[in-house]
């Protein structure tokens, strides 16, 4: 039996989420352990996506799935390194005062 080519994508971001949990909750053993995981299934995903196409509905569920794993992983970013925001206000706060 094969595995849509959808459900990869599926398991990509159920795996984010997981991560994001993890990271939520320092543990940052599991969120490596996961990461790992990620790896797997995006290699998987890219061998199966050289022989199956999505169809047209897929493409649009891909979309969505895809924005979500991008917002989950700023998430894990801003809970990993923190001081990104901070250099993230203290750009927001340059360009608006070379704007006044």
């Amino acid at each position: 039996m094969t595995t849509p080519l959808i459900d990869y994508y599926k398991a990509i971001e159920r795996t984010s989420e997981q991560m994001l949990a993890a990271a939520q909750s320092e543990n940052w053993d599991q969120v490596v352990r996961l990461e790992g995981a990620c790896a797997v299934l995006i290699a998987q995903l890219r061998f199966k996506s050289r022989e199956t196409d999505l169809a047209p509905e897929e493409r649009k569920e891909k979309a969505r799935i895809m924005q979500r794993i991008l917002r989950t992983d700023a998430e894990i970013r801003c809970l990993a390194e923190p001081w990104l925001n901070d250099l993230e206000h203290l750009l927001d706060k340059s360009s608006k005062a070379a704007t006044h």
